[in-house]
């Protein structure tokens, strides 16, 4: 048998040489089998989009990426929060609310809404375009309703919800105790147990239903917040609906593969990370956690009215804002060319839904034709036998260059020390190495907060971090959500008094740690700008509570800081990984992972591949753009760069 070759460059030195007719891939296809695909307003708009720049962005997408199976515009959250000063992710009291405690469209930026019909006029003219409408709800009951106490609607009578002889308001349902984690002042969990409870939640999805809503992104119920009742009641309400709704959960930090069993047959996606912006450590970390789920074979699995895919979460490329920001797009994407590239091609052999997040409006030509890179996007649909490739070798062309390392499984190069060094990572907060942390006064308004334990017995300095003077506040807001501090160059600061927020500054830019179980940092690289940072963008992932039992916890993931000492070798690890997968026509997919900061040569036996792919009989030779020898496939990828082979048999 013999193969021919063909090469879809991810790298700037290489030839996009495989193509298909643009447009061909959703002609005629029942979309609903696929994963979904779509823009959602959350990395380009975080909170604040109004429906003049959402339908704006509408139009966009049906001209542009409609043919290319971006089918759903998904409004992200707090669509019912007004644009007024105070106003922020986690502020109470500035929600619009019905006489039912159900959240409807602020009619400050969705003027469509004053008449009372909530996103009607909206879904019709998403749907006129020849798109699907979609909206991000929180989890059960919002604190605004409950302080309220407002009364429960039975959708059966249209008047108040009323058993054994009372009328049962929001006090009677909501679970104060159990409220979002992310977003405490926002919402708390429903006792579906109740017969009011549920009546609530029925309240909420018909109205969503009525409204011409395709598409419910839950959030605050999965990963860290797992509610597998309310999941299951929502289901249940959506299957019994005349048209299909498609149904996602996030967030998806901590979310393990049997976790999500659990949910078989309830779901159609279901995040697997916590928010992924555009950093590379966001990117590098999926490459586990999308490797642990093919290997779970839930790519795809069983979902509501369907099937159901582990989301790798959106895709921040492109005109993007930052979390938590009160204002539009502003800046670009923060990623290299290669690590933009990379994070598709993972998405894409990983069979990840794929959610464009930059402004469409400001879409440039070279991030259009990554999203809508055919043969990327036939790998997305219909690629089969999806799996981590782990007979791959690498050897890094540089200071390195005659340092090969080969194994049998995946190759993991680190950089070799033979000293012991600190670490921050997370844990649980039932850790008790947990409650290490401590604050010590430096003056009028400077503190520090610092890791003692195990350091006093060891007599060395303690690893800490700063909390600098507070500029003076320029709005209300600010004055609402924290003292915002001075960043010093070369120093941790954290700021906040309830919420206290960990960062450093490398030539004055921010950047913050993350409360991410797959991030560690090193005391060595607390100066230097690493993986484990991220931008500060004032999402609730890098928000941080000193508490009182000495633990430094963040209350988005329920997880607490950490230092413990490891060997320096066992630190930071970087590497080459490969994926593959079988085409629809019997074309077989090798994608290339360089994780590495230099140059690498990877390659790839043809001969392993046989023992991920039984029965096919490889061979390669060598074509006019590419050089191969005759039993694998070899080439050199640069920095955070990705290549991807696909190999014809004929």
């Amino acid at each position: 048998m013999k193969t021919t070759l063909s090469l879809f460059c991810c790298s700037l030195s290489l030839l996009f040489c495989f193509y298909l007719p643009r447009g061909s891939l959703s002609a005629g296809v029942d979309r609903c089998k696929l994963p979904p695909r779509g823009w959602n307003s959350y990395d380009s708009f975080c909170w604040t989009i109004s429906e003049d720049d959402f339908l704006k962005s509408a139009k966009v997408v049906a001209k542009y990426l409609k043919s290319h199976g971006y089918e759903y515009v998904v409004l992200d959250y707090l669509w019912y929060r007004r644009l007024v000063p105070g106003a922020y992710t986690d502020s109470l009291g500035f929600d619009v609310i019905d006489q039912w405690g159900r959240m409807v469209p602020a009619p400050d930026r969705w003027p469509s809404a004053k008449s009372g019909s909530g996103f009607a006029e909206v879904a019709k003219e998403v749907h006129s375009l020849g798109l699907k409408f979609g909206i991000h709800v929180m989890r059960g009951l919002s604190r605004q309703a409950f302080d309220a106490n407002t009364p429960i609607l039975d959708i059966n009578t249209g008047r108040a919800y009323e058993e054994s002889g009372r009328e049962w308001r929001a006090q009677d349902i909501g679970i104060k105790e159990r409220s979002c984690a992310w977003m405490p002042h926002g919402f708390m969990s429903v006792n579906t147990s109740l017969p009011a409870g549920r009546a609530f939640l029925s309240s909420l999805y018909h109205q969503y239903a009525e409204w011409g809503v395709d598409f419910i992104k839950h959030d605050c119920v999965f990963g860290d917040d797992f509610n597998l009742e309310e999941i299951t009641y929502v289901s249940g309400l959506l299957k019994k609906f005349d048209r299909p709704i498609l149904y996602s959960l996030s967030p998806g930090t901590s979310v393990t593969p049997t976790m999500a069993k659990e949910l078989k047959g309830l779901a159609n996606m279901y995040r697997v990370t916590g928010d992924d912006w555009d950093s590379w450590g966001d990117v590098a970390s999926h490459f586990d956690v999308a490797r642990d789920f093919a290997k779970a074979e839930m790519v795809p699995g069983e979902g509501l009215l369907g099937s159901s895919w582990p989301d790798l979460d959106m895709l921040p490329l492109g005109w993007l804002t930052d979390a938590g920001a009160n204002q539009g797009p502003h800046r670009q994407c923060n990623l290299t060319l290669d690590e933009q590239r990379t994070q598709m091609t993972l998405w894409s052999m990983a069979r990840s839904p794929l959610m464009f997040g930059g402004d469409v409006r400001q879409i440039d030509e070279t991030t259009y034709k990554l999203i809508t890179n055919p043969t990327l996007l036939e790998i997305n649909d219909y690629s089969s036998n999806n799996m981590e490739f782990p007979y791959v070798t690498g050897k890094i062309l540089g200071p390195a260059r005659n340092h090969l390392m080969r194994r049998s499984k995946i190759s993991m190069l680190k950089r070799v020390n033979n000293h012991h060094t600190r670490v921050v990572g997370v844990t649980s907060c039932k850790d008790p190495n947990a409650n290490g942390w401590s604050v010590e006064s430096l003056g009028q308004y400077h503190e520090q907060i610092c890791w003692r334990k195990e350091d006093e017995q060891l007599n060395r300095e303690p690893l800490c971090l700063y909390k600098r003077k507070p500029l003076l506040a320029s709005s209300s807001l600010q004055m609402v959500r924290a003292k915002i501090c001075q960043i010093c160059s070369n120093e941790h600061v954290l700021y906040g008094q309830d919420n206290r927020r960990l960062f450093t500054s490398d030539n004055g830019v921010k950047s913050c740690l993350d409360a991410s179980p797959r991030h560690k940092l090193t005391s060595s690289e607390w100066k230097k700008k690493q993986p484990s940072f991220s931008t500060c963008r004032g999402d609730a992932n890098q928000m941080w509570k000193l508490s009182s039992n000495a633990t430094l916890r963040s209350s988005y993931s329920g997880l607490c800081a950490r230092v413990k000492q490891v060997k320096a070798n066992d630190v930071r690890t970087s590497g080459v990984r490969s994926w593959i997968a079988t085409g629809r026509q019997g074309e077989i997919y090798v994608a290339f992972f360089n994780l590495n900061v230099e140059k690498t040569l990877i390659s790839a036996k043809l001969s392993d591949m046989a023992k991920v792919l039984p029965g096919r009989n490889l061979e390669v030779w060598s074509g006019q753009r590419y050089e191969a020898v005759a039993d694998s496939l070899e080439m050199v990828v640069d920095k955070h760069g990705c290549a991807l082979f696909t190999l014809n048999c004929s």
